[in-house]
């Protein structure tokens, strides 16, 4: 009389080694793939991530504002672009945003998106509330990073107390 068994398994009904060793290596390429784009670094303090992904952002709305005038200038041959102002500066929060959640996201930062978008929104009320007459200072170079790093540091503080009301 003969013992039928499933294919691929041995007499005492459990897989050969081989296909345990190939599964399991199959299972290492998924988790390795699912890790693709994030960076194998040491890990550096939450808050000094924020703070320096905040720093970049503000140097990145500086530097989109300045190429926006420069445009300007080019095309109407005034700094002031007009009618184009407004688009250009939703514009340049939205790109802002973008680049700020892709960071934090790419460092494993917890909310990504909701912390870059609190983040730069934050920071562009304090600069349209407070600073919008200064904006041409040299001072400007200091003040929206360093305003923006501590935004950002302010925007995780209200997202983990989001999530925390959620739980």
């Amino acid at each position: 009389m003969s013992h039928d068994k499933p294919d691929g398994e041995d007499e005492d009904g459990r897989m050969p080694a081989d296909l345990e060793a190939v599964l399991e290596a199959a299972d290492e390429e998924d988790a390795e793939e699912a890790d693709e784009g994030r960076y194998d670094a040491p890990p550096l303090p939450p808050l000094l991530i924020l703070a320096v992904v905040g720093v970049l952002c503000g140097f990145a709305t500086i530097a989109l504002v300045w190429l926006s005038e420069r445009g300007c200038e080019r095309v109407r041959d005034s700094s002031n672009c007009g009618a184009l102002g407004l688009p250009l500066l939703v514009l340049i929060v939205v790109v802002t945003i973008v680049l700020g959640g892709l960071a934090l996201s790419r460092l494993a930062m917890p909310n990504p998106r909701l912390v870059a978008f609190l983040g730069v929104a934050f920071m562009l009320v304090v600069v349209l509330a407070f600073l919008s007459e200064n904006l041409s200072s040299p001072w400007t170079l200091v003040v929206v990073p360093v305003l923006t790093a501590i935004t950002f540091l302010l925007a995780n503080l209200v997202a983990r107390l989001l999530e925390r009301a959620d739980a």
